[in-house]
């Protein structure tokens, strides 16, 4: 049965929430030991911009939506980016993980990322961006949030990334509903779409950030102690609910983009040999060739804003 859009849309508005309803100071930050506290802080800080580059993916899709109320949700979507990022900022600051006030520095790939977005996501497509930014939930936020839940005992962090899980949830929801509308496109529609957006370099460029990302990423994910069965079923979550609708499955990008996850998740795939290669160069990419942090970046804070 097709989702009822409005219906949740409405049920997004109901269930907002804001930093000022946590209570920081709440007991429980003494529950990070020495040796996890080493450990979570850059973990932590790649978390805070993936929700960045989340936030990005949808300010783009808000400007290709079919319909006002798609656009809405993702608006809605976009500004929950940007607060799951401020939320996990301000439970650094809980746990004296951030250098006085000042805001972590993302990694090289997640720069380049951010880059690549800010010059290319809005000419980009729905059917791009509405398989790359699904998989990117669940690839990541999932297992991170999942990880972090079952692993971090302070209650006020629990109490948060619940809050973030809910909210994920609803965003997955809407993309796998959103990858079946798309699949209701003609097989030469779905083909003009595919073959005009590789033809484009910039999706190239794109294809060249996002494999590292993810493979740097994954590899961090793994030295946390995240159990690989975890990244297992984060791929495996994002194939079933895209072959469980009858349209989803027929795009183009969600075959390429659920092929690349298997890749991903296999340490022993040929693939890894470009995969890590690309890492150790884009280590090496000079500052000067990446662009500031863009203004939609500079958005971050840890202070309880309703």
């Amino acid at each position: 049965m097709a989702m009822d859009l409005e219906k949740m849309l409405q049920m997004i508005k109901d269930k907002q929430w804001a930093l000022a309803d946590i209570d920081w100071d709440g007991p429980g930050a003494d529950t990070i030991s020495p040796e996890m506290h080493a450990k979570l802080k850059p973990f932590m800080a790649d978390l805070m911009w993936i929700e960045n580059v989340g936030a990005r993916g949808f300010a783009a899709m808000a400007k290709k939506a079919p319909n006002d109320t798609l656009k809405s949700i993702y608006e809605h979507f976009h500004a929950e980016e940007q607060k799951h990022a401020n939320a996990e900022l301000a439970l650094m600051r809980r746990w004296g993980m951030l250098d006085g006030d000042k805001i972590p520095e993302p990694n090289i790939n997640v720069k380049i990322v951010i880059d690549w977005l800010d010059r290319y996501a809005d000419g980009m497509s729905l059917s791009f961006l509405g398989t790359v930014i699904p998989m990117l939930e669940v690839a990541l936020d999932g297992a991170l949030i999942k990880f972090i839940t079952d692993e971090v005992p302070d209650p006020v962090a629990q109490q948060v990334f619940k809050r973030i899980n809910n909210d994920e949830s609803r965003h997955l929801a809407v993309g796998f509903e959103v990858m079946d509308l798309l699949g209701h496109a003609t097989a030469r529609k779905l083909a003009i779409d595919l073959v005009g957006g590789w033809l484009n370099p910039s999706l190239i460029i794109g294809a060249l950030s996002y494999v590292p990302l993810l493979n740097k990423m994954r590899d961090n994910i793994v030295a946390m102690g995240v159990d690989e069965e975890r990244l297992y079923g984060a791929m495996n979550r994002f194939k079933a609910a895209g072959e469980r609708g009858d349209f989803a499955k027929r795009l183009p990008m969600y075959q390429i983009i659920k092929y690349h996850g298997s890749m991903v998740i296999n340490r022993k795939h040929p693939y890894h040999l470009l995969a890590d290669t690309l890492v150790k160069v884009t280590a090496h990419v000079p500052e000067r060739f990446i662009h500031s942090d863009p203004k939609w970046a500079q958005e971050l804070t840890y202070e309880p804003v309703a």
